[in-house]
């Protein structure tokens, strides 16, 4: 009998599971597991529910990871260590359980708030030309299998089942702990800019070779986007902070309270957000600070909204975003949120969007008030005419028949969860479209 409806933080998704669990120990989701497999019921885990799609929804038994956290071990060898980490530990206890040892993640999202187990299974990524997502920095992992066994993976034990499971959507087991390669910890110099679009993307090339964290923000309806440059200091160096005033007017009232207050209003009058978007965006003023990496790399996302990214061939970044431009001023469509535009490097992952090469990520919001059907099908168009990829916890409507032609390990990700999964026991809906029955 369920005891009670969860939602995912954006709202896009619910489940009314027939029951929730919360373990406190491997062993206790050792036995969640078993008994879910003797009464027949499928399973799925969830951590912060930062997901926009599905990814966590079940009828079945929900497993909240939320009590198992922390850092089991750490392994230090010269330059840099390996942290062995509870799967439910969130991103940001976890960069100040780091810091305090003196290492860090090498890169990280815009977003902290997650389990490190969720994060890996989406595909979680950052920014920076040189540098991979989440998914690269696993060399280890121990998962809760369909029949409750534990196996430890790493990239000479289980292996098949290691590069399935490092960026493995829940549809091969549950991940119970984590080892993640961690570097010595690290302050970060971020330098934040107005630019046009245009003088943005003539020197994107350059930006994305020369600087170690770069991303930019383009606001729809104007040629204007801000810019941010982040690059990596020793972690000793004395930090200089934004100043707490200036933070907190910037942070908190102009991109959360008073971003609200925007989309609240455009909800009401649309066809005011391109004059709102040209005031927006020339109000804000370059700043620069240094402070600890993950304090850099992370902003605080109060405005719930709906998302939808793709990574895309970094050489079809600036056609895809004319593309966009062309659309949204021949439609009456309007859209208040910024146009998010990150990198990474080519990597290896089998069901990484950045597998097998350099990748640019475009990502489009809307107001969770708002209607964001037509935008992100218009971008969804005009990303997969370019072999784009979706982002696996970000809204979107790719199927497996699709999604097959793009992934050269798709198979061997399938064949390893017909192997491990052949009840389809960490199945749902969302699975079922985006790798198939």
């Amino acid at each position: 009998m369920a005891v009670e409806t969860w939602h995912n933080w954006a709202g896009t998704q619910s489940a009314t599971p027939y029951r929730f669990e919360t373990p406190h120990s491997v062993s206790e989701l050792q036995s969640i597991v078993q008994d879910a497999a003797r009464r027949g019921l499928r399973v799925k885990a969830v951590g912060a529910g930062h997901s926009f799609t599905g990814v966590a929804v079940t009828d079945g038994v929900l497993i909240s990871l939320d009590e198992l956290s922390g850092i089991e071990s750490v392994d230090l060898y010269d330059g840099g260590a390996d942290a062995t980490v509870l799967a439910g530990t969130r991103l940001h206890d976890l960069n100040e359980l780091l810091w305090h040892r003196g290492l860090a993640l090498t890169n990280l999202g815009d977003i902290d708030v997650q389990s490190i187990a969720g994060a890996i299974a989406t595909g979680t990524h950052g920014t920076g030309a040189g540098f991979g997502g989440l998914a690269t920095q696993v060399v280890g992992f121990t998962i809760v299998l369909a029949d409750g066994s534990v196996v430890k993976c790493s990239a000479t034990e289980n292996i098949d089942l290691f590069e399935a499971g490092r960026l493995g959507l829940g549809a091969v087991g549950i991940l119970s702990t984590v080892t993640l390669r961690c570097v010595p910890s690290f302050t970060m110099t971020a330098v934040e800019a107005p630019e046009s679009l245009d003088e943005t993307l003539a020197r994107v090339d350059y930006d994305r070779e020369f600087v170690d964290h770069f991303e930019f923000y383009w606001f729809p309806h104007t040629r204007r986007t801000l810019t941010k440059r982040n690059k990596r200091m020793p972690g000793n160096m004395p930090v200089t902070p934004a100043h707490p005033m200036r933070a907190y007017i910037e942070d908190e009232l102009l991109s959360n309270v008073a971003f609200e207050g925007i989309n609240r209003f455009a909800t009401l009058a649309p066809k005011t957000i391109p004059f709102v978007n040209q005031v927006t965006s020339r109000v804000l003023s370059a700043r620069e600070f240094t402070d600890h990496s993950h304090r850099v790399f992370a902003s605080p996302r109060r405005v719930r909204f709906r998302e939808m990214e793709y990574a895309i061939p970094v050489e079809s970044l600036t056609d895809t975003l004319a593309e966009i431009d062309s659309w949204i001023e021949k439609s009456d469509f309007t859209v208040a949120f910024p146009v998010e535009v990150r990198f990474a490097a080519a990597d290896d992952v089998w069901l990484s969007t950045a597998n097998g090469r350099e990748t640019a990520y475009v990502a489009v919001h809307q107001y969770h008030r708002r209607d964001h059907n037509p935008y992100f099908d218009a971008v969804e168009q005009i990303a997969k005419a370019v072999d784009g990829r979706p982002h696996w916890g970000k809204m979107h409507g790719r199927t497996a028949d699709d999604l097959r032609p793009t992934y050269r390990n798709f198979d061997d990700f399938l064949s390893v969860r017909d192997e491990y999964d052949p009840n389809r026991m960490f199945q749902n809906p969302y699975l079922q479209q985006v790798l198939g029955d």
